[in-house]
């Protein structure tokens, strides 16, 4: 493979994306179509009012298995913080370096490679979601449905330290909690208020409680707020609260754990408010996700390293839908969502030839094996 040229990722890192930054995702969008544009896909976009609009990019169709490239537009880093790209003879530095522009950029030039191998793509699409450090909230939907129509998923989040792939991630859950007393006077009419403050106190004993660290499951509250001052009962309380587990058993029992803590505590005499829940399903590992693993394996010709995260990502709500999915195809990198992001030069190179091999033989099958008699 000829020696790298980082000019399409310097720009793509130096337009601004940030995720609640429409303008700079959808500019970031319209930067990967003029550089997929070369490679005869098609393009699917899907408008959005309040965030950026997402982008599949098909390409024809034969037999051979179908495959999904999934990558996210959205950084995490607002304009005029951390926006400009620089290198030096290891590093690639600056936003989404290695989350995930430096993924992006290692799909594009497997794509740019099997373009140029084969002279026409086939069997591989690419779906670039806006919404992704941010939940998914509003592309969530629009992965599920679209992913059932592949064999595979490769998803381009940073690789581990020795270019593990990633097979299993935590799920997760989101909630707000809001809890209405009765506001009266602490000293006067103590007896005539109802504590919303003393009510989520007992609600985040129990929430906590439900934490089990062998099981790879927490909750944590992150966030409270309530009351109004110290000589009035609180009559208001809110909570932000985390649900994370490594199974479908604990994310069965947290969730509804939770609800029925917020059920229980209305005895009290307070009314709750419960809103959020699943955000991300877990991502676990499976037969046919260990049966693409030993595809990949003779297709490189050597087992690639594996791991578990605790983060989430976009790869876990098609790992859900049933479809066999190996996260971590992006390039190595540190200090993701932080101004000291970086990506490795020599991962880029590692990463894309991995990618390329493994499309040419599970999309272009027929072809490699006609190359081969």
């Amino acid at each position: 493979m000829d020696t790298l040229n980082f000019t399409d990722l310097a720009t793509l890192i130096n337009c601004n994306s940030y995720s609640k930054h429409k303008a700079g995702v959808d500019k970031h969008g319209e930067l990967m179509v003029e550089l997929i544009q070369p490679l005869g896909m098609s393009l699917t976009r899907y408008q959005r009012d309040t965030v950026g609009d997402h982008l599949l990019f098909r390409s024809a169709r034969r037999s051979g298995k179908k495959v999904l490239l999934l990558g996210h537009l959205d950084t995490v880093f607002p304009p005029d913080t951390f926006t400009d790209f620089h290198m030096d003879e290891q590093w690639v530095y600056g936003p989404g370096a290695c989350d995930m522009k430096g993924g992006n950029f290692v799909a594009l030039e497997a794509l740019r490679f099997l373009k140029k191998q084969f002279g026409q793509l086939a069997n591989v699409d690419f779906l670039l979601v806006s919404d992704e450090e941010i939940g998914s909230d509003d592309s969530r939907s629009l992965t599920e449905h679209l992913a059932k129509n592949y064999d595979a998923c490769l998803v381009f989040e940073a690789a581990g330290k020795n270019h593990e792939v990633v097979v299993a991630r935590k799920g997760i859950a989101t909630f707000e909690i809001n809890v209405e007393g009765k506001a009266a006077h602490a000293g006067n009419h103590y007896a005539d208020g109802i504590d919303a403050n003393y009510a989520a106190a007992n609600m985040i004993i129990e929430l906590c409680n439900l934490t089990d660290l062998k099981k790879g499951s927490t909750v944590n509250v992150g966030k409270i707020q309530g009351g109004i001052g110290a000589n009035t009962i609180s009559p208001k309380s809110s909570m932000l609260v985390e649900a994370r587990f490594t199974s479908d058993v604990e994310q069965a029992r947290l969730l509804n754990s939770i609800e029925n803590i917020c059920l229980a505590i209305e005895v009290t005499g307070v009314k709750v408010t419960l809103s959020g829940g699943l955000q991300r399903p877990v991502m676990m590992p499976s037969e046919a996700q260990q049966q693409l693993l030993e595809e990949v394996a003779a297709i490189l010709g050597e087992s690639i390293p594996t791991e578990r995260r605790g983060g989430v990502s976009d790869a876990n709500i098609v790992a859900a839908a049933g479809v066999p999915t190996l996260d971590g195809f992006g390039p190595f990198g540190d200090g993701d969502h932080t101004i000291h992001e970086r990506a490795l030069k020599s991962s880029f190179t590692k990463r894309i030839e991995q990618v390329s091999k493994i499309l040419a033989a599970l999309c272009f099958e027929e072809a490699v094996e006609m190359a081969n008699v």
